[in-house]
């Protein structure tokens, strides 16, 4: 058997695109020969998965998972919404928050995990489900909260099935109450978030820079009504108290009465609002525009014509 060398690995990699240990195991199996171990890994749909990595992947979709006191949460990408309704992909979303939950939101770690009954890695895992989708595909981030004592409330918006969405959200909510007490409340949170995309969780939790950049638009405003400096300065503190209540999510308007603080609403409840975290699918990639209809035109050969 011929040996499998580093350098064999990298020359079979760099012409299939295909991953480390498939790539070594390919070699393997022909003895080395590389011709052959391209046309196994083709056979694998592993060397066409590897030519899909560079097209955009901007829909998929945002998976959470839920333990006693901890939360995981993930966004898997694909490069169309019909990929989102797939029910092996929707599987797969599904087990990774599940791994993320165990192993924690390390997206190496997530990678090098093993995937439930296969034998293989998450990210083996995810080449395979690329070649029998036929779309490129990518783990994005993953977020984990926990708690010392309390819950990780969570809510899906446009849920397609428990714990599956476009949009997500976990909350750490701690406190004396009933767990079912603080799961409530904290769903609720979670509903409230999805809706408003606050930034920080307190004032002293604000971006400094975000907070530097917005004061520094607020004098420019200021001084161009020609009042005196120190009324100025009022004015912008002012303003920063508005741009705290539009931001920090404890400062904002409760949504589900449209009148209290959602200070106001834990601080009720006996409850401490620890932490929490919005996914919202594909926030964030550039998404280019293009002609669908062209593009298979293309890709079929057929010309397209201009619409009259």
């Amino acid at each position: 058997m011929a040996e499998v060398t580093a350098a064999l690995v990298k020359s079979l990699r760099d012409r299939t695109g295909a991953g480390f240990s498939d790539c070594k195991k390919a070699l393997s199996e022909t003895d080395g020969d590389m011709e052959g171990a391209i046309d196994w890994l083709r056979k694998k749909g592993l060397s066409a998965a590897a030519k899909k990595s560079g097209r955009v992947a901007a829909e998929g979709l945002v998976g959470i998972a839920t333990g006693s006191d901890r939360g995981a949460m993930v966004e898997v990408n694909a490069e169309t919404d019909f990929v989102a309704r797939n029910e092996a992909f929707q599987g797969f979303v599904q087990e990774v928050a599940k791994v993320a939950l165990a192993v924690g939101e390390d997206l190496d770690a997530i990678r090098a995990a093993a995937y439930p009954g296969t034998g293989r890695t998450v990210a083996e895992e995810l080449v395979q489900l690329v070649a029998t989708i036929g779309e490129n595909m990518n783990i994005r981030r993953a977020r984990v909260l926990t708690v010392s004592s309390g819950v990780v409330a969570s809510y899906v918006h446009q849920s397609l099935k428990p714990g599956l969405g476009k949009i997500g959200v976990l909350v750490a909510i701690e406190g004396a109450s009933e767990l079912a007490v603080l799961e409530t409340l904290g769903r609720q949170i979670g509903m409230h978030v999805a809706a408003t995309r606050p930034e920080a969780l307190d004032t002293d939790s604000v971006d400094p820079a975000a907070l530097e950049r917005e004061r520094a638009v607020l004098s420019e405003q200021a001084r161009a009504s020609g009042k005196a400096e120190a009324i100025i300065e009022k004015m912008v503190e002012g303003r920063i108290r508005k741009y705290y209540e539009e931001v920090v999510l404890l400062e904002q308007v409760w949504v589900h009465d449209g009148e209290s603080r959602v200070r106001a609403v834990v601080k009720k409840s006996g409850a401490k609002l620890v932490a929490f975290d919005r996914f919202q699918l594909g926030e964030g990639i550039e998404k280019a525009a293009g002609d669908f209809a062209a593009e298979v035109a293309a890709a079929s050969g057929v010309p397209t014509t201009a619409a009259n």
